[in-house]
């Protein structure tokens, strides 16, 4: 498994895994290298795409695995390797998060991350459950 940064040649796989992204967010995942697909044997396996809070903590923002593949450590593999590239690239920490009521937290806490804090949004048009947010130290 290997992650590699988007490319223009990667638009329609990433846009049918990720519902959030239009066609200038993914130019700019493009452009500012935040965006990694996911591959294993020259398939296309997943996404990941992360954003950089204050200049200087990256924040894994998105990571989808394609069902066929799920639960066959794939997602933490890619984690892991995300993590090494930012920091080669000198951040010292990173963080993550997910809804309350999403097994990834499970995953998160398995990689090394602790809690830092959560969310609430009741009653905003973006009402949800409580987001949890993790910190890791690289």
């Amino acid at each position: 498994m290997e992650i590699r940064v988007v490319t223009n040649q990667d638009k329609e796989f990433v846009m049918g895994i990720d519902k959030h992204v239009d066609d200038i967010g993914y130019l700019n995942r493009v452009y500012t290298r935040s965006g990694y697909v996911i591959w294993e044997n020259s398939r296309r396996i997943g996404i990941i795409s992360h954003c950089i809070l204050w200049g200087n903590l990256p924040f894994l923002n998105f990571i989808c695995i394609k069902e066929e593949y799920q639960r066959r450590g794939f997602a933490a593999q890619a984690i892991i390797s995300w993590e090494n590239e930012m920091k080669k690239q000198g951040y010292q920490m990173t963080l993550v998060s997910t809804q309350a009521d999403e097994g990834a937290q499970h995953l998160y806490r398995k990689l090394g991350y602790i809690d830092c804090g959560g969310l609430v949004l009741n009653h905003t048009p973006f009402d949800q459950p409580m987001e949890l947010f993790f910190r890791k130290v690289l």
